[in-house]
């Protein structure tokens, strides 16, 4: 479970943001929509201790989190949430299955090396995991960044515009795929995003 209360950050005196209310609660899913500029992307960063509230508070698990020092965020992040960025980030000298394997080491668990394998097939690219990620397309890329942020069974699964490179058929998989992921480990998926097509299948929203 994820939720904020009375949260805000501020870049600088004239740039301030203040975001609503809203809990998610295991299993449940939520959309988030927004123009550019309506702080979606910060909202998702201090929701993944990548930033720090300016005030407010942020629990996961019940936990209190906006006050955690950075080395404490850190190992919480790791262990407790999956993060879909909008632009993927891979080290690029690993393979593909390899970039996935990296959470399981970084996390300090089990290298789930089927699971990897069960990711890719649903999400097609399974005859691309020995590949380096420089080697695939944009839209490849960001389906194994969906299927790394699931690789640790992740509490929250934060997802930062998930489907913006995805043609139809390909954004209904992702969507199902991570709907299906959150349901069977029993996480909060949090979708922050302008991709209209997502009104419909997300019953809950909130509007930045």
């Amino acid at each position: 479970m994820i939720s904020t209360e009375n949260l805000t950050f501020q870049y600088s005196p004239s740039k301030k943001f203040q975001f609503p209310d809203f809990a998610c609660a295991d299993r449940e899913t939520m959309l988030i929509l927004g123009k550019s500029g309506k702080g979606k992307t910060t909202l998702l960063h201090l929701m993944a201790l990548l930033l720090h509230p300016t005030g407010g508070k942020i629990q996961i698990n019940n936990k209190e989190i906006s006050e955690l020092s950075v080395g404490d965020a850190a190992r919480f992040r790791a262990q407790n949430v999956g993060i879909i960025y909008q632009k993927a980030h891979f080290v690029h000298s690993l393979s593909v299955m390899d970039n996935l394997l990296l959470v399981n080491y970084l996390s300090g668990q089990k290298q789930a090396v089927e699971k990897a394998r069960h990711f890719a097939e649903s999400l097609g690219f399974a005859d691309h995991l020995k590949k380096k990620t420089t080697q695939l397309s944009q839209g490849e890329q960001q389906r194994v960044s969906i299927a790394r942020a699931l690789m640790n069974n992740p509490s929250v699964i934060l997802a930062d515009e998930p489907t913006s490179n995805l043609d139809d058929d390909n954004c209904l998989k992702v969507v199902d795929l991570l709907k299906n992921q959150t349901n069977e480990i029993g996480a909060s998926l949090v979708v922050v995003t302008h991709d209209q097509r997502l009104k419909d299948v997300f019953e809950k929203q909130i509007q930045l």
